[in-house]
């Protein structure tokens, strides 16, 4: 039982897949906050992007 313990305590092989989930769920999380931060203003101009082609649509259709 002894020897089972200690073969128990160094074996890492656990460690190695708690370091990944670690570093997934950072990049996750991260990933997360910087679609939250630029959300709005991919918004914004997505908005204005629309507006300023309908518009030069329709100038473009009276001219001709």
């Amino acid at each position: 039982m002894i020897k089972f313990i200690k073969n128990f305590r160094k074996d890492e092989d656990g460690a190695v897949t708690v370091d990944w989930v670690v570093l997934t769920a950072a990049v996750v999380g991260l990933g997360i906050a910087a679609v939250t931060t630029v959300r709005s203003g991919i918004d914004t101009a997505a908005t204005t992007l629309t507006t300023d082609l309908g518009t030069s649509m329709t100038e473009a259709a009276a001219v001709n």
